[in-house]
């Protein structure tokens, strides 16, 4: 009962391993031409709108092929700096795209709008390099845990001020001011 335990485990092991595996070169090539083949595709679709929604279309499809190369490359040569770059495209990508919907607002609602998708931004890049330091932890700096974990709250503290002063200035005299105090407050700003 063990033994087949054993091999069962073993072929469940090797199931998964054999799909974890990196990509052959020819492999590779191949999915680089399907992605450039869908960048092409979806491109192609967005240039039958307008206006914004062809911004926030073209936007969308250049994430994507974005973060398909990015997957790609992960997928073809694994490593701490390619799962980081995978991380650092969605969040370039979800970035652009918010950017682009913000373009439909007008005044304080669009700078806030920017401001929420900078803040956004900034908190997936902070994330990457806490993800990224814990895995270079596994080779003994868990010291630089720490501090990534620690400059991370202090990037998205920063970035959540920002919007939260931003919705402020659609306010006026003492609302305002009251506005500032308690955002500076809630978010540890001097």
């Amino acid at each position: 009962m063990k033994s087949k335990l054993i091999m069962l485990t073993l072929a469940v092991s090797c199931a998964f391993a054999g799909s974890a595996m990196a990509l052959t070169k020819d492999e590779y090539k191949t999915q680089k031409d399907r992605v450039s083949a869908d960048y092409k595709t979806g491109r192609d679709k967005c240039a039958a709108l307008k206006d914004n929604a062809k911004d926030i279309c073209t936007a969308e499809v250049k994430g994507a092929e974005k973060v398909a190369r990015a997957e790609l490359e992960a997928q073809y040569k694994a490593s701490p700096r390619n799962d980081m770059k995978i991380r650092e495209a969605k969040a370039a990508a979800a970035y652009d795209l918010a950017k682009e919907k913000c373009d439909d607002l007008e005044g304080n609602a669009k700078d806030v709008c920017v401001k929420e998708a900078k803040a956004a931004h900034t908190a997936a890049k902070a994330d990457a390099k806490v993800a990224k330091a814990t895995t270079d932890a596994g080779k003994g700096n868990t010291k630089d845990v720490a501090e990534a974990k620690k400059d991370a709250a202090e990037d998205k503290s920063e970035a959540k001020y920002k919007v939260a002063k931003e919705r402020c200035d659609a306010m006026s005299g003492n609302a305002k001011d009251a506005c500032e105090k308690d955002a500076k407050a809630k978010f540890g700003m001097k």
